[in-house]
């Protein structure tokens, strides 16, 4: 089996575990949003809260693929595209 060793800039490693960080934050984010909004549904006068932050897990849920995106265009703008260790289903 052929080992591949990838070159990563040093700049270019602190801004991928910046973002990396972000994603992770607004992921724990969508859970404790659902959670409490599950746990606000089991009492009938809780439940519009609830419904709140359903809605607020769905917002967050869209910020995933934009905190992608952003992540790729500084990247790109520091002359860094995407490299062999980027994946589509990373954070």
């Amino acid at each position: 089996m052929n080992d591949l060793t990838f070159t990563i800039g040093h700049e270019e490693l602190v801004i991928r575990q910046r973002w990396e960080v972000v994603s992770i934050i607004n992921d724990i984010l969508v859970a404790v949003w659902f959670i409490i909004g599950s746990i606000l549904f089991f009492h009938e006068s809780t439940t519009v809260a609830g419904t709140w932050l359903f809605l607020l897990g769905s917002i967050e849920l869209l910020i995933r693929p934009m905190i992608r995106l952003a992540r790729r265009v500084h990247l790109t703008r520091i002359g860094r595209g995407q490299s062999a260790s980027d994946s589509d289903e990373d954070y």
